[in-house]
């Protein structure tokens, strides 16, 4: 069947949205400028939990390493050659290899593409409300901050 002719709950990862970089404040923004994010949990009406399809070129970061107060996040490789980077050291991942992060673990995380070529992984993580975000090797945390999430620094100041 043509990808043209699928109706929800089916759909063509290729028709979502693209969500280019992220909403870090500078300097660390730089550092993730060029993944692509696909919410494929949002295009099928997921609520409970999110999927992202992330792309990620040479040379790119997922994210700053960090962890999660309240949400699981789980990755599985599907194409290309990421390194993960944790509390524990940096392992490589290829095609069909996954990682977990339970939540409230303070094991900051990050996948970093030190490849020639561009890899693609999934992204799973859990919608919890009130999460919170350390980050932790720069000076930042995501806060709710009156109802909001915020970028702030360690002391409390915002970005």
């Amino acid at each position: 069947m043509s990808a043209a002719r699928l109706r929800l709950p089916a759909f063509d990862p290729a028709d979502a949205p693209e969500r280019r970089g992220s909403t870090y404040p500078s300097p660390f923004r730089d550092r993730v400028a060029g993944r692509v994010k696909r919410r494929l949990g949002d295009v099928a009406g997921l609520t409970q939990f999110g999927v992202n399809l992330v792309t990620l070129p040479p040379g790119c970061e997922s994210s700053m390493r960090h962890w999660h107060a309240r949400q699981d996040e789980f990755v599985y490789v599907l194409e290309g050659v990421l390194s993960l980077v944790t509390d524990g050291g940096e392992q490589v991942l290829g095609a069909g290899m996954a990682a977990g992060f339970p939540a409230g673990k303070p094991d900051g995380h990050q996948l970093v593409n030190r490849s020639d070529r561009v890899a693609t992984y999934l992204e799973v993580g859990t919608r919890t409300t009130g999460d919170e975000v350390d980050y932790s090797d720069i000076d930042m945390l995501v806060r709710l901050i009156d109802g909001v999430e915020r970028y702030v620094r360690k002391d409390g100041t915002r970005y």
